[in-house]
Formats: C-alpha cells, structure tokens, sequence
C-alpha cells in the first residue's frame, strides 16, 4: 500500500468488459514528506477519489482482488481509500 495524490481523470470509451465500471484515474505516487516519487500511473477508482485528493493505492497482484467480485479483475493499481489526515514523527525511517 502505498500513498499517492490524484492529478487526472482517464476516459476510455472501449475497455475490457470486467472493468467497464470502474473509473479511471491518474495518480502520483508519495514519498517522504509526500514529495512525488516515480511515474504518474493510472489507477481503478470505485469510492470517489477527486483531483487533488490524498489517496491510499494498492498496486499489483492485491489490486486485482481489492473489488467484491467472484473473480479478479485485469488492473495494476486501485484506490482503496481516501486519506483524512496524517500524523508522521519526523524522525521515522531515519
């Protein structure tokens, strides 16, 4: 689980039919001090994340289990949660 921001929408008008309701968004990954890590990566969306939001994104074999559905469905990362607040000692990982 990872850490990311919101920074766009994607629009697919042709997808697979497993993901057909899903959204589909593009995030930035966070590092330390929530500076950008890596590249921006689209993520399935089905709790409402919005443009600028701090999100939770879980990514690779997880993320195809992360939705209710009887099989796994074909994506790399999902929005499994919208992050309230934070609370960091500045000292942790050091």
């Amino acid at each position: 689980m990872k850490l990311a921001r919101v920074v766009g929408n994607v629009w697919s008008t042709k997808k697979n039919d497993k993901i057909h309701a899903l959204r589909l968004l593009f995030v930035q990954p966070l590092g330390r001090g929530l500076t950008e890590v890596g590249d921006v990566i689209v993520a399935a969306d089905e709790i409402g994340a919005g443009a600028g939001d701090l999100i939770l994104l879980c990514e690779g074999a997880p993320a195809m289990q992360a939705f209710d559905r009887k099989e796994p469905i074909p994506v790399d990362a999902v929005v499994i949660g919208i992050v309230d607040s934070l609370e960091m000692p500045e000292k942790v990982g050091e």
